[in-house]
């Protein structure tokens, strides 16, 4: 039987950009005379499981590229986790449809889920080709400079702070904002690229890769308040004592749970609402103000970076080629990687997949002030050419002051 299709399949969080790389493979599939078949699975695994799938070659040339500029994820996604017999299972799905080229769009656990299914076709001498291509705002894979997904929501979250900025220095008081982020901290550092001027806010950033001391978070804050007449305040949603445990848990009564039986930290309010509580208390100042921006920063329409756009469509693109051309001439299994060269351009490489499955980057500490609660330069011109092009400019009045008639 010709192993003539490609099955791609969309997993984990939505993102701006996920679509590109869906479209990026099924337009790059159509420019290879080997492929006949471009099928997508609904719902990530679980529609492969459940045999779920859609014909994709069917699609029009426009229509996917109106569906690319969309964010979200236009299969539909998943949170499954699976295990060795939920892969084998996916595994019995590809090869009673006779698919030979299989393409995973997700983070750490979809990688990890080709890993084994990559295992499971070769155990069985099944010619499958499976491919790992990355998407995670948490920019947390091994083996990339950064993933698709992590721009788009960076320039969110640098955009949101510098309004929080801005709203926080007409009526001052304590702003309090927490990003996603369990482990790593690159989206909550983003915060950092909306200052523009010295006393700008977020005057204190905490992430995960820091142990979190709520006495000295306290401190921090007063310090601040007595420096600038306000604080804006960044906040990770991963911070953790030095026992590892989240704070959200040290201050909860009540916790929620992930399908996974992680601590649900995201979507809930709590920490901000907890720590805003803290300073309060502790403080004593009444203005204070927390949100938590939860699923707004994954897929936020009309904050899309143009650089992420652009990657992330080509990281699609070379998994193709990838998987049809091989690398020197070597077909293999991988994770696509995107690589940095020059002050700012990619390129893209082929991971094995063991190097990037169920493993986690955290920000590293050239990254991270001495202090801990700010990023350093270098995170700056890390990330600066990866939020793109026309990013909005706020300005100040240059009051020239009137002298006081009246004894005050």
């Amino acid at each position: 039987m010709a192993l003539n299709k490609i099955l791609v399949a969309q997993g984990g969080g939505p993102t701006a950009v996920i679509n590109q790389s869906l479209v990026g493979v099924v337009m790059e599939a159509r420019r290879h005379k080997g492929i006949d078949l471009v099928y997508g699975a609904r719902h990530g695994v679980r529609g492969i499981v459940n045999e779920d799938f859609v014909d994709l070659t069917q699609e029009t040339s426009h229509n996917l590229e109106l569906v690319a500029g969309t964010p979200s994820s236009a299969l539909g996604s998943t949170r499954d986790k699976p295990d060795l017999a939920y892969c084998q299972r996916i595994f019995h799905v590809l090869k009673a449809h006779g698919i030979g080229h299989f393409f995973y769009i997700g983070g750490n656990d979809s990688s990890d889920t080709v890993r084994i299914v990559s295992e499971q076709a070769r155990q069985a001498g099944y010619p499958l080709r499976s491919i790992h291509i990355p998407k995670t705002i948490d920019n947390d894979l091994v083996g990339s400079d950064h993933t698709p997904g992590f721009p788009s929501a960076a320039r969110f979250v640098a955009q949101a702070f510098a309004g929080a900025n801005l709203d926080n220095a007409a009526l001052p008081g304590v702003y309090l904002g927490v990003v996603m982020g369990r482990h790593a901290g690159f989206l909550t550092a983003a915060s950092a690229l909306g200052k523009k001027f010295p006393d700008d806010g977020p005057h204190l950033i905490y992430l995960p890769e820091r142990v979190f001391v709520l006495e000295q978070f306290l401190a921090d804050v007063k310090a601040m308040v007595a420096r600038h007449g306000r604080c804006v305040i960044a906040v990770s949603e991963g911070i953790h004592d030095a026992a590892g445990q989240p704070i959200l848990a040290q201050l909860a009564k009540d916790l929620e749970r992930d399908d996974h039986g992680n601590v649900q930290l995201s979507g809930t309010g709590l920490l901000a609402d907890l720590l805003c509580e803290e300073i309060k208390a502790k403080l004593g100042i009444k203005r204070v103000r927390g949100d938590t921006f939860g699923y707004l920063q994954r897929s936020f329409i009309g904050c899309v970076s143009d650089v992420d756009q652009r990657e992330a469509r080509e990281v699609g693109e070379k998994a193709v080629q990838f998987a049809m051309w091989g690398v020197n001439g070597e077909h293999r299994d991988g994770s696509v990687a995107i690589q940095r060269t020059g002050y700012y351009s990619a390129d893209y490489s082929l991971l094995p997949l063991e190097a990037v499955a169920g493993k986690t980057r955290v920000m590293e500490d050239l990254f991270i002030s001495e202090s801990g609660t700010d990023v350093t330069d270098a995170f700056r011109l890390y990330l600066r050419p990866l939020l793109g092009s026309g990013l909005p400019d706020a300005y100040r009045l240059r009051p020239a002051p009137v002298a006081k008639v009246l004894a005050v």
